[in-house]
């Protein structure tokens, strides 16, 4: 098998905007409406809630702009009794009009261009700089829906989804994070450190977010900066499942993690949708361990990730499936244990777990398969392992899961039928599982290895062994006639 070396990789480029969400900076500064309609009275609820210093010019104010005047939620609103001239845009940084005809609209927009500012003409996207979306307010937690105007109640049911999901209580948080910034600035600590205790806060908002933040929290956290200095000097590693592909399955915990990542470690098989969820700004590094295939030296990715942690970094080493089944995780894990190094594991979904549940079959039964079992198809040098307990094998009332068995899985047949291993026992090979390119092949032991030869080797594979089966020759999924078993 060849080697290669670690090498640096670039997240996905993002996708196309409809339009760049900006938040405005608008306390004290000017803001132009013009228009007094339904639509105006919200603009300019909303602008003062903002802070700005609102000018609102028309003819006639219904008695709503009255109240709102006299009584902002933020700011200032000046209301002018008369239509708007261009000389009132000078240094505005937002003007926004609610206004009928297109020969209107069109000198309003000529008017906020000449002086400089964005321009807004409610309900005329033609006429728009920027848009408004829809508002999810824990102020300064703010979060802004957009559809680029194509479907604004599609946003609004949006933003309800959001709301529901976000307790009232982050708000007091929020105020919290902004009131405490200051204490922590004040100590000057580095990057790594700061990232660390805001790291902490976060954890403990989200652990109780509808119970305010307290003194006693402020206290405990604001302590905890003794300690984080030091640690963040020495870095931490976490080994982390992706899971088998599918990015829906993986633990809130290990997106969390991702999203605190300085630097990702990633294998071959760890699906590109699973790195989108990663912190952007994270630096990522190919460190290929890739079955039957040109491979990184696991000495060489022990060596970069402890060097890396050194250097104060939170090195995120991320796996496909589980990194504790059958992912060199007990040799990493010595590694950051020689080197002094804080190491933590993040489960994940197993290849067998998520194959199971896209075949919507159980791996276990009480009468038929009372025992689970995992097994490599290779081993080190790359053949069937030497030791297998073949007995064991050839127990019927076991499931028996082969992970990367496309080259050994011939001999793996002839040795467990020589145990007594009945070669009618149902099998299924299942490639990519729970990706949108996953392929199955359904039979029995004695045919899958010449049925799975005629594969192309496209992905991951996985054979699992056992009387649970059986089922899916009778199931409704989509098989269709491939040797001896079906393929999907």
């Amino acid at each position: 098998m060849s080697a290669r070396q670690p090498a640096a990789t670039r997240p996905q480029r993002i996708a196309p905007l409809a339009s760049l969400p900006v938040f405005f900076k608008l306390g004290g500064r000017r803001v132009i409406l013009a228009g007094a309609t339904d639509g105006a009275l919200w603009k300019a609820e909303l602008l003062a809630a903002a802070g700005a210093d609102l000018h609102v010019f028309a003819e006639e104010f219904p008695e709503g702009f009255a109240a709102l005047a006299a009584d902002p939620p933020a700011g200032a609103i000046t209301l002018h009794a008369r239509g708007w001239l261009p000389a009132d845009l000078a240094d505005a940084v937002i003007a926004i009009a609610d206004l009928e005809e297109p020969h209107e609209a069109e000198a309003f927009v000529a008017a906020a261009r000449a002086a400089g500012a964005a321009f807004n003409v409610i309900d005329k996207p033609d006429f728009c700089a920027f848009q408004f979306g829809a508002i999810v307010n824990r102020s300064p937690l703010v979060i802004g829906i957009s559809t680029d105007g194509a479907a604004p109640v599609f946003g609004q049911a949006i933003r309800q989804k959001i709301e529901a999901l976000l307790p009232a209580g982050l708000k007091a948080w929020a105020e919290a994070a902004r009131d405490w910034r200051p204490h922590v600035q004040a100590r000057a600590l580095a990057y790594a450190a700061r990232r660390l205790f805001w790291e902490n806060f976060t954890r403990r908002a989200l652990s109780s977010p509808e119970a305010p933040p307290t003194d006693a929290d402020r206290n405990a956290l604001l302590a905890s900066l003794e300690g984080i200095e030091e640690r963040a000097k020495t870095g931490r590693i976490s080994l982390v499942g992706a899971g088998p592909g599918d990015p829906d399955l993986l633990t809130v915990k290990a997106i969390r993690t991702l999203q605190a990542a300085d630097i990702i470690l990633h294998d071959d098989l760890v699906s590109p949708e699973v790195l989108e969820l990663a912190r952007r700004e994270a630096k990522r590094m190919l460190v290929g361990k890739k079955g039957h295939g040109p491979s990184c030296k696991q000495s060489d990715i022990n060596d970069l990730m402890v060097r890396l942690a050194r250097e104060g970094r939170h090195v995120v080493r991320l796996k496909s499936g589980d990194p504790a089944i059958f992912g060199r995780a007990t040799e990493e894990l010595d590694a950051a244990r020689r080197a002094g190094i804080s190491v933590t594991i993040v489960p994940g979904i197993t290849a067998a777990q998520g194959a199971a549940a896209s075949l919507e079959t159980s791996l276990t039964e009480r009468k038929r398969a009372r025992r689970l079992q995992f097994l490599t198809g290779h081993g080190m040098d790359g053949r069937l392992p030497a030791d297998i307990a073949w007995e064991a094998i050839a127990d019927e009332t076991a499931t028996t899961v082969l992970y990367m068995p496309r080259k050994t899985l011939g001999e793996f047949r002839e040795r467990a039928l020589a145990a007594g291993l009945s070669p009618e026992i149902p099998a299924v090979a299942v490639m990519n599982a729970t990706r949108a390119n996953e392929r199955h092949l359904a039979g029995t032991l004695a045919g899958l290895p010449e049925d799975l030869a005629r594969w192309p080797n496209d992905g991951p594979v996985l054979v699992m062994i056992g009387h649970t089966f059986g089922r899916l020759g009778e199931s409704a999924l989509p098989l269709q006639a491939a040797g001896s078993g079906g393929m999907r």
